[in-house]
């Protein structure tokens, strides 16, 4: 009789090695799928000549201050087909000058070229129809009538 319960028990307990080996296995489809995704999307480079950027970074640094010593503020909207630009100073008042740009894909390095045209003072607007939905970077540089330069990057949401 107890030889009939020990082979019971055994043929129950056959199973459990091959939840182990299944879990792990399952742990590996898994980490292989998450391997190619990043691999596939992610292009490896952030910042081009990274080294050279770094030594200069003081360089940086300086152009940062500049920027903030204007206290100019910028706000960039993408709707339908046009991208928005208006520009103010500390005090609030519209910066007028010449408005030049693009639109930077990040993750492909992809730039779409704007041509933008003045629609009072510092308000801007160029078309721009992204090819791809998604995040895009508005890379812009409006140089003032007395030779200031605001540099103005902000992310939008392409549909």
């Amino acid at each position: 009789m107890s030889d009939i319960l020990a082979n019971e028990a055994a043929r129950r307990s056959r199973w459990i090695p091959w939840v182990f080996v299944g879990g792990m296995a399952l742990v590996v489809v898994v980490n292989a799928g998450l391997i190619f995704a990043s691999i596939s999307t992610f292009t490896g480079v952030t910042v081009g000549h990274s080294y050279d950027r770094g030594r200069t970074y003081n360089h940086v640094l300086d152009a940062a201050a500049r920027q903030a010593a204007l206290g100019w503020q910028g706000r960039v909207t993408l709707r339908d087909g046009v991208l928005d630009v208006q520009v103010v100073d500390r005090a609030g008042a519209p910066v007028a000058g010449q408005m030049t740009g693009l639109l930077l894909r990040p993750l492909q390095g992809t730039e779409l070229p704007l041509v933008f045209r003045a629609t009072g003072p510092g308000h801007f607007e160029a078309q721009a129809a992204p090819p791809l939905p998604g995040q895009w970077e508005a890379r812009l540089r409006l140089t003032a009538a007395g030779g200031a330069v605001f540099d103005l990057r902000q992310r939008v949401q392409a549909p």
